[in-house]
């Protein structure tokens, strides 16, 4: 485990929240599940800017990988099953999806700028996020070990700057409207072109 990787685990191992979300996956056995995006990425950089832990998360994205049943009744079971394991408010902030079945629905809800072929796991939907700090996702082993997920490493992430995923195509996925959100919470971040 790099210095980073380190860093990263203490972290998140400091927010009850996401640990929490973290063993309940674990907990219901969900396969290849991760917790990945803003209840990782966030929570660094509260911790560099002397925030509260759980500042700015608005949910805590929750990735499972099931190519057994891509209907999307079977990941509302899924969901259910998720949503029944906690209490409110986190019942509330838990967002539940089956990895093997985004192809199927992201290029309608987000646009068709650019094509979203089928994931083989959790880990591959990191490549696909619009910022190289965003691409980093945690799973909790049976061991209560963390295992750190980062296609890209983890340096933009703890240097607070943003830069576009150089696997996306240009321009496509939002990109501003997700940098100036970012930037309104964390005004230390330094978002690459400004």
């Amino acid at each position: 485990m790099s210095d980073l990787e380190a860093r990263l685990v203490d972290i998140v191992r400091s927010v009850p929240t996401t640990m929490q979300v973290l063993r309940t996956a674990r907990d219901l056995g969900l396969p290849d599940a991760m917790v990945f995006s803003g209840a990782v990425y966030q929570p660094v950089w509260n911790h560099l800017t002397g925030r509260a832990p759980d500042y700015g998360i608005k949910d805590y994205d929750l990735a499972y990988h099931d190519a057994s049943d891509t209907s999307y009744e079977a990941e509302d079971v899924v969901i259910k099953r998720v949503a029944a394991a906690f209490e409110p408010p986190l019942r509330d902030l838990v967002e539940v999806r089956n990895q093997a079945r985004v192809h199927l629905w992201f290029e309608k809800k987000f646009g068709a700028d650019e094509p979203y072929p089928p994931l083989e796991s959790s880990a591959e939907a990191l490549k696909r996020f619009v910022a190289t700090a965003f691409c980093v996702g945690v799973r909790m082993e049976a061991d209560d070990s963390l295992s750190v997920f980062a296609p890209f490493g983890l340096d933009d992430l703890f240097a607070l700057y943003l830069r576009p995923n150089p696997l996306r195509v240009k321009g496509a996925g939002g990109w501003a409207r997700t940098t100036g959100s970012a930037q309104a919470r964390w005004p230390e971040i330094t978002v690459e072109g400004q």
